[in-house]
């Protein structure tokens, strides 16, 4: 089996739509695909109405969190969407995102870069608009080749000079709301230090105490030494250890089932998960 868990679709800051990602990803020939769209699952219908047979899809979502001033990502698998206290918190993280980037925008404006507030909502369409949309609008206007170029503190980076902060929840409090949903939580690419500062790995024995069920270890930002040293720790904790894409589309270099999910561990993600269980295809519409 082939089990991407971690992508993202046109509902946050990908460039497919979800009925696209699936599709792709059943031509890429995975079996198990997660959508996990930043703090939102407006996605989950379009990607089950159009789920091509013999690929399966696990719900879920990427969770803005900030530990001691530091940004880190929190995926949650197979929760229930309708669940108040996570829907609540999801919500209130999505209302702060417009205004943050409009303040985005307001930076760059106030260092000579003529963006402008439509430019980025055109970009971001329907999505949950975030850094990736801002960073689209500088590379249209030719500030920098690639979005991951504006990840800079010359940029957009954590404390960089067009940086604005955001409501993000407390990752012990989102452990918290993601079990009371049912669902599983995976710290997402805990050693990406290309994208800013990360959270102590030393914090990840907290979590793990706290009730995190596993570390994304294979991921695009992290080198051979970071998975080497994550699945050390993993290993130590008894945490599961998950690969993924962390596919954007063409927002990202990052290709699907570009690295991937042993089943055993995907077997124990289902078998925690009580919140909703993976959706298997049937054909697509």
């Amino acid at each position: 089996m082939r089990i991407d868990l971690h992508t993202h679709s046109t509902a946050s800051d990908g460039t497919d739509t979800p009925a696209q990602l699936v599709r792709k990803a059943a031509t890429a020939g995975l079996d198990v695909v997660a959508l996990t769209d930043h703090d939102t699952t407006r996605g989950h219908a379009e990607a089950v109405a159009a789920l091509p047979e013999g690929l399966t899809l696990v719900t879920g979502a990427e969770l803005s969190c900030r530990l001691d001033g530091v940004s880190m990502h929190m995926l949650a698998y197979l929760f229930d969407p309708e669940e108040p206290a996570l829907l609540a918190e999801r919500e209130l993280v999505r209302d702060d995102r417009v205004p943050r980037a409009r303040a985005m925008v307001a930076k760059l404006n106030a260092l000579g870069v003529p963006v402008t507030w439509e430019q980025v909502e055109r970009i971001a369409g329907d999505g949950s608009v975030g850094r990736p949309h801002v960073a689209s609008a500088l590379v249209e206007l030719g500030v920098v080749p690639t979005v991951g170029d504006a990840f800079t503190q010359d940029w957009l980076a954590d404390g960089g000079r067009a940086y604005v902060e955001k409501h993000e929840t407390d990752p012990f409090e989102a452990l918290r709301l993601i079990k009371g949903a049912g669902g599983v939580a995976v710290f997402a690419h805990p050693a990406a230090v290309k994208r800013g500062r990360t959270v102590p790995e030393a914090a990840i024995a907290e979590l793990a105490d706290a009730g995190l069920d596993g570390i994304e270890v294979d991921h695009m930002d992290h080198d051979a030494e970071a998975r080497a040293r994550l699945r050390g720790t993993a290993r130590e904790l008894g945490l599961l250890v998950t690969g993924s894409s962390d596919y954007h589309g063409s927002r990202k270099t990052c290709l699907l089932g570009e690295y991937t999910t042993d089943p055993e561990v995907y077997g124990e993600i289902t078998r925690r998960a009580f919140g909703a269980f993976p959706v298997p295809g049937a054909g697509g519409v």
